[in-house]
């Protein structure tokens, strides 16, 4: 059963608060879990058990604590799908980087482990290419994130190994943006993408109807590989 504490922003803003699973032996590395635009709900607690099973500590910060803490919403209720565009409307994503190194500071400081890596959903898969461009995240997953064709400018910054997930039927990623990101990111040694013919947005969700459960079986073995790679 996982816990709640509190990471202090950078900016003295105040405190983020996250959920956190604990591995039952030893502690190999960490990995920061960044939810979609629905809060740290079941799926993503269930993520972050996943990860704990497999001897990492997981963190999932709550990315919209400044107007909407502890929201935690299901995608397949339209009025609650309908608040999470709302909140997405709302969300900063330059102060979202920012709260993902409060967390790596408070992971390497606090609790002492200097590898970290980032698994991100959505918007969270957005922050996690952000995350490898801005900060010293050890590596990072991006699960079809979103805009990231808009912010190919800061592709190199990457210095550390980043996957993207990309479902090719994604109605929120556009054919003409996946062809961006694969002609301005595939060429980078440090990154790569794995494109997942006729899946659609969300395909790899713990719960619900969204979730294709080939693609995301084979995504998320993907990234057990990636991180037991790099996270050792």
């Amino acid at each position: 059963m996982g816990e709640k504490t509190q990471i202090s922003a950078l900016d003295g803003e105040g405190q983020i608060p996250a959920y956190v699973e604990r591995p039952a032996g030893e502690v190999k590395a960490a990995i920061i879990v960044i939810p979609e635009i629905f809060g740290v709900n079941e799926g993503i607690r269930s993520k972050c058990e996943s990860y704990a099973a497999e001897g990492y500590l997981a963190v999932a910060p709550d990315i919209f604590w400044r107007f909407a803490p502890g929201v935690e919403l299901n995608p397949d209720v339209e009025a609650e799908l309908q608040e999470a565009f709302g909140y997405f409307q709302q969300y900063d994503p330059d102060k979202g980087v920012k709260d993902i190194e409060a967390a790596i500071h408070w992971i390497r400081r606090e609790k002492g482990i200097a590898k970290v890596g980032l698994v991100g959903y959505c918007l969270g898969g957005r922050l996690a290419y952000m995350a490898a461009t801005r900060t010293d995240i050890t590596c990072s997953v991006g699960y079809y994130g979103v805009m990231i064709d808009q912010m190919l400018d800061e592709s190199h910054a990457i210095a550390n190994p980043l996957m993207l997930h990309v479902p090719t039927a994604d109605h929120f990623v556009t054919p003409e943006a996946q062809k961006a990101m694969h002609e301005g990111l595939d060429p980078n040694p440090h990154v790569t993408l794995h494109d997942y013919q006729g899946l659609d947005h969300g395909f790899a969700t713990e719960f619900g109807d969204r979730r294709d459960e080939a693609g995301a079986q084979l995504a998320d073995s993907r990234t057990r590989e990636f991180f037991a790679t790099y996270l050792g």
